[in-house]
């Protein structure tokens, strides 16, 4: 299936998130990451726009009873900007984490 959209992995904040997680999970994300890229319209269960916020979405992954999110925004085209992931453990997500993503978005934009 062709690609849809593309990923860019700023800094190393996803990656040092992904190397914390078992295999299982990592697992789950690939194939979210797959459906994020590859279809034309994304589920709201694998991708969704956070409120109040200044364009960021979070890819959501779920395996058991365990809810994973990673944060991201879109730059030119379809290019997303993959940032930081935690491992969710309440309702809503922490303000803390939506405040470092949106640091994250600004340190990318500058760098550019």
């Amino acid at each position: 299936m062709a690609k849809k959209r593309e990923l860019f992995f700023f800094k190393d904040y996803f990656e040092k998130f992904y190397d914390s997680l078992d295999d299982k999970v990592k697992k789950k994300i690939l194939w979210t990451f797959r459906v994020v890229t590859e279809l034309d319209q994304i589920p709201e269960l694998y991708l969704k726009h956070i409120k109040n916020s200044s364009g960021l979405y979070e890819i959501r992954v779920q395996v058991g009873n365990n809810i994973f999110r990673i944060f991201c925004f879109f730059d030119i085209d379809n290019l997303i900007v993959v940032g930081h992931g935690f491992q969710k453990k309440t309702q809503r997500t922490p303000k803390q984490q939506i405040e470092r993503a949106e640091q994250i978005k600004r340190e990318y934009y500058e760098s550019k």
